[in-house]
């Protein structure tokens, strides 16, 4: 019996990791309102039908990739919480992970973007509440610092949007940055040079005098 609930349970989980991968890319590429619940279900292999069972609007659709979004990003931004760390090792570990978010998983990244850039209609009271508590608590760590003279005096909110702005717009400007590379899309190398100079910025921004 527990078998078969666990093969039961797998099976469910690999169909709705499909349809949520799918609905993904959809949203970002189309966004909400281009999004079609028929699209998504073609896109994901199976049925219209089907589909409405495991969500049965397109409201909860997109509220559960937006969340899976949130869940892969927030836990990445986690880096900042060892503030026992060396500052200059802290920041850069926060870099990359913010990088590797970009490379990996770009139309998350997209489907977010737009989301926000909409005037989080949808999602807002999920950033307010889930969002805003992590950048005062990245905040404190910076005042901490501060404090005890392991960095220089900086407006911690404006560095850490400035940081979320310089990782993020690998992933949401990526086509126009491969463009003016003149590549059809961004590499390895690229994200491996950008995690060197934006985290070589932001320790030198915050380096104690």
């Amino acid at each position: 019996m527990d078998i078969h609930i666990t093969d039961s349970a797998r099976r469910r989980d690999k169909l709705e990791g499909a349809i949520v991968g799918a609905a993904t890319r959809l949203f970002a590429e189309c966004g909400y309102e281009g999004t079609s619940i028929a699209t998504v279900a073609q896109q994901a292999g199976i049925s219209k039908q089907n589909l409405l069972y495991y969500f049965p609007t397109k409201p909860s659709l997109y509220k559960r990739v937006l969340d899976a979004v949130l869940d892969d990003w927030l836990e990445r931004m986690a880096h900042l919480a060892n503030a026992g760390g060396e500052p200059a090792d802290v920041l850069r570990a926060y870099v990359a992970a913010k990088l590797r978010f970009s490379r990996e998983q770009p139309w998350a990244s997209r489907v977010y973007a737009m989301e926000v850039i909409g005037g989080a209609k949808f999602y807002g009271d999920q950033i307010r509440e889930r969002v805003v508590p992590l950048l005062r608590r990245d905040i404190e760590v910076f005042e901490r610092w501060m404090a005890d003279g392991r960095i220089a005096r900086v407006d911690a909110t404006h560095l850490l949007f400035a940081l979320w702005a310089m990782t993020q717009s690998y992933a949401d400007f990526s086509a126009q940055m491969a463009l003016v590379l003149d590549r059809p899309e961004l590499t390895g190398g690229d994200f491996e040079d950008a995690e060197r100079l934006i985290g070589d910025m932001v320790v030198r921004a915050v380096a104690a005098g």
